[in-house]
């Protein structure tokens, strides 16, 4: 099971990382501060929300190219849940994200902070990735929380695509009201098919 996570997406690279900035600290690097790292985990379990809701789900857009980016990004992970290698982040999407939040970082909390932000950010996309990951094999998670994210990110993929947005988080779903009793909403024709960008792969 853990291999498995290993091998996909950018785990492995994330991993090799956030070790390697833990042993440059160590050695003579940066001191990979508590405070600072506990903001960088609070900003990305932010942001998961924001992508998720805004960006992912954002309508299909004119130019083909982009297009076939969320396509990869998300479309085709609600039309194909269970494929692994639609689930994770890939490298070439993380790599110039996590970039942009160490610039972003640097700029507004100082050059000083952005190591420990990034780590706190590394190791929370680690936690989204394996709640993400355990949502959608078959395993059922030995801790009354892990059964409970599970059953509440399932919903997003097989009730309605327009509630539960949170994957590994879902506090700000309650914050914009979009988690409702699932009794409560009818389920949607395009859970599986965001936009009806694969009506013509017959999958409506």
């Amino acid at each position: 099971m853990a291999i498995t996570f290993l091998r996909h997406g950018s785990n492995g690279a994330l991993i090799a990382g956030l070790i390697a900035l833990a042993l440059s600290s160590a050695i003579s690097g940066p001191a990979l501060s508590p405070l600072w790292i506990l903001v960088g985990a609070i900003l990305f379990y932010a942001s998961e929300y924001v992508w998720h809701r805004f960006v992912f789900h954002a309508p299909p857009a004119r130019w083909p190219g982009l297009r076939a980016l969320q396509r990869r990004l998300h479309y085709d992970h609600h039309a194909q849940p269970s494929r692994l290698d639609l689930l994770f982040l890939p490298l070439w999407f993380l790599a110039p994200v996590l970039a942009a939040n160490a610039a972003l970082f640097a700029v507004i909390f100082g050059v000083a902070a952005v190591a420990p932000m990034v780590f706190g950010v590394g190791l929370a996309i680690l936690y989204y990735e394996w709640t993400h990951y355990v949502a959608h094999i078959p395993y059922q998670p030995r801790t009354a929380w892990g059964r409970y994210i599970k059953r509440y990110h399932l919903r997003h993929h097989f009730i309605s695509e327009e509630f539960w947005f949170g994957v590994s988080n879902p506090s700000f779903d309650y914050v914009y009201g979009t988690c409702p009793e699932p009794k409560a909403v009818e389920k949607s024709p395009y859970v599986r098919d965001l936009f009806g960008e694969h009506a013509a792969d017959g999958l409506r």
